[in-house]
C-alpha cells in the first residue's frame, strides 16, 4: 500500500512493506516504510496554493501534475497499490480524476502521525531548519491569505464588536436596577419621576441626599417641567435618611454607570464606521446593528454570503425551527430580521411576505460585499427601491380592504320584515291510536301512517307451545326438572292471584248491588 504526505516542503509518496499497515510505529516506521516519490514546491507561492486547495479538500493542480508523472504514467509495479489518503473527500476527488484506487481509514491517521515524526530521517536532502523556515513561511502567506491582505476586511473586529456591545447593555441593565432599588430607600419617589436611566444616574451623581435637591439647579440635566416635579417630590418624600458613606457608595456606582454610558456610544460610532467598511450594502439596507448581528451570527462575511436567502431569513430563529419541525407545526417566518425597519413598519399579516423579500436582498448585498472589489454601495439602493415598493404595494391593499369593509354594499336592499300569520288554534285535530295487546316477548307498539288514514298494526300471535306428557318429563335432567319447577310454583302464584282477584271484584259487585 502507498501513503501520500502533504507537507510544507512538498508532497511524497511512501510505500508501506507487506501488509504490516497495523504495526507502524514511530519507532520502527523506518524499517517498515519506504520513500518512493518527493515532489518539492518550487517557491512559497506553489506551496501557499496548494496548502489552500487542500484546506478546502480541492485536488491542487501540482498534485495532479505529481501523481499523473508518478503514479498514473508509471509502468512500476508499486505504482498499482492502492493509495492511502488521510482526507476522504480528497481521496474521493483523486479516485474520480485520475482513476487512482484511492483507501480511507484509521490506520492511515497512525501512518501519517508516524510519518511526520520521522520526515527528517525518512526524506534525504531537507535539514532541520531549512524544514522549519519553510514551515514559517507557509503559515504567514496562509494567514495573509486568508485575511485577504487588507485589514479592512476583517470581519472578526465587527463580531466581537457587536458581542461587546451586547455584553453592555445587559450589564447597563443590572446597574441600573440596582441604583434605582439602592437610592430608593432614601428617595422612592424619584423613579417616578425620571423614568430615563441616564438622567436618573446623572441626577443621582449630582443631588446626593434629597435634601440638596432644593438648592440645585438641574437645567442642566433635566427639562424644566421635570425639575419642578423633583423639587416637589422632596418636600413630600417617604424615605429613609441614610449616611454619608452609603451616598459616597452610590455616586461611584452612578459614575461607573455614566462612564459606561459613554463608552457605548463610542463603541457603536466604531461599530457603524466598521461596518460601513466591510459591508456597506449590507449596512445601508438593514442598518448596522442587524448586520453585525447577522455576520456574527453566520460567523463571517464570507458564510453569511454562502446561506440562501431561505437561511438568511430565519438566521437566528434555529430553535423555533427544528421545534416546529420536530412538533409538526408553522415553521418561523423571521429571526434576526425581525429588527430592521422594514419588517417592523409592516402589518402583522405581512411581515412573513416582508421578511423573505428582505431576506433576498440581504443575501444578494452580502455576495456583494463579500466577494466585490469596491467598498462603496452598489445594489443596496436598487434593493431598497425593490422593498419600499413590495411593502407599498402591500400597505395600499391593506388599505383597499379596510375601505371596502368601511363603505356601504352596493347590492340592492334586504326587502322590508313581515311578520308572520298568527297561530289558529281552531285547526288543531287530535289523532285517536288504539293499542294492540302485548306481544308473549314484549315488544312495543309499531303504527305505520299514511298520507289519509292510520292503520293499526297488530303484532301475530304467539302459537302455545303443546303441554309435554309424564313420560318425557321423567327423562328431562335435573336443570330441566328444577326450571320446570319453578315455572310450576310461579304458575300456581299467578293462578292465586288471579283468584284473589276475583274475588275482590265479586265482593266489590255485591257491595254495589246492596247499596
Amino acid at each position: 500500500m502507498l501513503i501520500l504526505l502533504e507537507s510544507a516542503a512538498g508532497f511524497s509518496i511512501f510505500q508501506v512493506a507487506g501488509d504490516k499497515t497495523t504495526e507502524i510505529r514511530s519507532d520502527n516506521v523506518q524499517d517498515l516504510v519506504k520513500l518512493r516519490a518527493f515532489g518539492k514546491f518550487e517557491d512559497t507561492t506553489d506551496a501557499l496554493s496548494a496548502t489552500t486547495a487542500l484546506n478546502e479538500s480541492k485536488l491542487p493542480k501540482n498534485l495532479k501534475i505529481f501523481l499523473q508523472k508518478t503514479l498514473v504514467g508509471s509502468r512500476k509495479d508499486w505504482a498499482r497499490e492502492q493509495l492511502g489518503i488521510a482526507d476522504a473527500k480528497l481521496a474521493g476527488v483523486v479516485q474520480k480524476k485520475l482513476g487512482i484506487p484511492c483507501i480511507f481509514d484509521q490506520n492511515i491517521f497512525a501512518i501519517h502521525r508516524s510519518l511526520r515524526e520521522e520526515m527528517l530521517n525518512l526524506i534525504p536532502g531537507i535539514g532541520a531548519e531549512e524544514l522549519r523556515s519553510m514551515q514559517l513561511g507557509l503559515a504567514h502567506s496562509l494567514s495573509r491569505f486568508k485575511l485577504k491582505f487588507s485589514p479592512e476586511k476583517v470581519d472578526t473586529m465587527v463580531i466581537q464588536a457587536i458581542g461587546l456591545l451586547d455584553d453592555i447593555n445587559k450589564e447597563l441593565n443590572t446597574y441600573c436596577m440596582r441604583i434605582r432599588e439602592w437610592y430608593g430607600w432614601h428617595f422612592p419617589e424619584l423613579g417616578a419621576v425620571i423614568p430615563d436611566n441616564l438622567l436618573f444616574t446623572r441626577t443621582v451623581q449630582k443631588m446626593g441626599t434629597r435634601n440638596n435637591a432644593l438648592s440645585m439647579d438641574f437645567s442642566d440635566i433635566l427639562p424644566q417641567d421635570m425639575e419642578a416635579k423633583l423639587k416637589d417630590a422632596v418636600r413630600i418624600s417617604m424615605g429613609t435618611e441614610i449616611s454619608e458613606d452609603d451616598i459616597a457608595n452610590i455616586r461611584l456606582l452612578a459614575e461607573q454607570i455614566i462612564a459606561i454610558y459613554e463608552y457605548r456610544v463610542e463603541l457603536q460610532e466604531y461599530l457603524k464606521n466598521r461596518m460601513h467598511a466591510i459591508a456597506p450594502n449590507l449596512t445601508l439596507i438593514v442598518g448596522e446593528l442587524v448586520g453585525s448581528r447577522l455576520i456574527a451570527h453566520a460567523g463571517s462575511l464570507i458564510n453569511l454570503a454562502k446561506h440562501p436567502a431561505s437561511t438568511v431569513q430565519i438566521l437566528g430563529a434555529e430553535k423555533a425551527l427544528f421545534r416546529a419541525l420536530k412538533t409538526r407545526h408553522a415553521t418561523p417566518k423571521y429571526g434576526l430580521i425581525y429588527h430592521a425597519s422594514f419588517v417592523g413598519r409592516a402589518l402583522p399579516k405581512d411581515k412573513g411576505k416582508v421578511s423573505r423579500v428582505l431576506a433576498n436582498q440581504l443575501a444578494l448585498s452580502a455576495r456583494v460585499d463579500a466577494l466585490g472589489e469596491t467598498s462603496e454601495p452598489t445594489i443596496a439602493f436598487a434593493s431598497i427601491d425593490k422593498l419600499e415598493k413590495r411593502t407599498g404595494g402591500l400597505e395600499e391593499g391593506a388599505q383597499r380592504r379596510i375601505a371596502a369593509l368601511q363603505t356601504p354594499s352596493q347590492h340592492a336592499p334586504a326587502p322590508a320584515y313581515t311578520p308572520s300569520k298568527k297561530y289558529n288554534a281552531e285547526t288543531d285535530t287530535t289523532v285517536t291510536t288504539t293499542t294492540t295487546a302485548a306481544t308473549a316477548t314484549g315488544s312495543r307498539k309499531r303504527f305505520a301512517e299514511d298520507s289519509d288514514e292510520e292503520e293499526e298494526t297488530t303484532a301475530p300471535a304467539v302459537e302455545e307451545t303443546p303441554k309435554k306428557s309424564k313420560k318425557e318429563r321423567k327423562h328431562k335432567t335435573p336443570k330441566s326438572e328444577g326450571k320446570k319447577r319453578s315455572s310450576k310454583k310461579s304458575s300456581k302464584k299467578d293462578k292465586g292471584d288471579r283468584e284473589e282477584r276475583k274475588e275482590k271484584k265479586s265482593r266489590k259487585k255485591a257491595r254495589t248491588d246492596d247499596e
